[in-house]
Parts: structure tokens; sequence; C-alpha cells
């Protein structure tokens, strides 16, 4: 194996997604922290996008948590995406569909009032029923197995941890597989182990710098 440096961030969800794939496959790696409010002009010579994660293989560089999966997916076993064409396509959409809820996550944990955070709750509630029409019996997504979709969806559901400990904002409410499936997922050690132990600390700093009204209601 080549040598695999990750670049990330303490909160970043696509830097937890790409070590909960090394994790799951074993792959040794070492993990580099920077700060992306003032970013190291080593990483932005090397950063097409200037944002994390990057992965470097030897003197290579990977940029783009999917381009990033996908890589790690196809050189380490056990595969974690479908064997079937059809399955794995569809896995990649519902991935995709994460991504489409972190978008409205930031904008649920940045909103400066009441009405904002209401309407960013119902929209991730509308997101997270499509989701519990979708699932099966679980533990995860796809059944028994643990597959690369999931190991997107665990930095979504981190979120909550935090959020919960601030109010009830009904976005999991009456969909029981959701929250069985968020729960299979906090207990894995791959998922639970991918951000560090002052995570919680480092989004309510994040939440208090941005004058969130989540920052506001905490208080």
């Amino acid at each position: 194996m080549p040598t695999l440096t990750l670049v990330s961030h303490h909160l970043c969800p696509y830097v937890q997604r790409v070590i909960i794939a090394l994790d799951e496959k074993g792959v040794a790696h070492e993990r580099v922290y920077i700060d992306l409010a003032t970013k190291p002009e080593w990483f932005t010579a090397i950063s097409p996008r200037g944002k994390v994660p990057l992965l470097k293989v030897d003197d290579e560089v990977l940029f783009e948590s999917a381009a990033i999966c996908e890589y790690i997916d196809e050189t380490a076993a056990p595969r974690l995406h479908p064997a079937d064409p059809v399955e794995r396509a569809q896995h990649r959409g519902w991935m995709e569909f994460a991504s489409v809820i972190l978008g409205d996550i930031w904008g649920f944990e940045t909103a400066t009032d009441e009405d904002a955070l209401k309407r960013k709750a119902g929209d991730l509630r509308a997101k997270f029923a499509q989701l519990e029409s979708r699932l099966g019996a679980g533990p995860y997504f796809a059944g028994g197995r643990f597959h690369l979709v999931d190991a997107v969806f665990g930095p979504v559901f981190r979120y909550f941890d935090v959020f919960d400990t601030i109010g009830d904002f009904g976005v999991f409410s009456d969909l029981p597989k959701v929250q069985a499936w968020r729960a299979a997922l906090a207990a894995r050690p791959s998922v639970r182990d991918a951000a560090p132990p002052d995570y919680p600390e480092r989004l309510r700093t994040f939440l208090r710098e941005r004058n969130a009204y989540l920052y506001q209601i905490a208080s």
C-alpha cells in the first residue's frame, strides 16, 4: 500500500466519511488537521477548491470526498459498495442526497432567528421522511451489512447529538426506521471514532462564533 495522508478539519463531515471508510478497511494512514480560517500555504497550493478532505497518496493528491471514498473502496478490502451495479448506483444517488441534507444542516445551524430555524427543521424532516420510506428492516441502510452509504450518513446524524441537547426540533419525529438507523450508526466504532472527542465543544464554539439562533437558545 502507498503512504496515505488525510488532510482534515475537526468538524468536517466530508472528512469523517473518509475516515470511516479507511477505518472499516483497517487502512493505515496519517491524519493532519488544519484550520480552514487560516489555511496553510502548502494546503492552498495542492487543494484545487481550498477544501478538505485531501488524501495524499504518496506524492499524488486526491480531492473531493466521493472520489476519495471510491479510491479507498477500489484499493482495499472489503468492498463497501454493493456488487450489483443497479444497487451500487442507487447507493451513490443516496450518498449525494446526504450531501444535500448537509446543506440543509448548514442552513439550520447558521440560522439567526426562530423562523429560519423552523423552516430548515422542516426541510430536514421532509428529507428524512423520504429516507424513512426507503429504509428496510435495518439495522443499516440496506439491511445487515454496512455499506459506503452508511459511512456517509454517520456524520450527518452526528450533528443531532449536539442539536438534541439544545432542543427537540421534530426532525426525527414519527420516523422509527431513521431513528433506529441513526442509533445503529452511532454504536459502530468506525462512526463513533471518526470525529475527535471534543467535537461537541467545537460545534458549540462554531455556533457561538456564528451568533446562531441555536446558540442563543442554548445559552
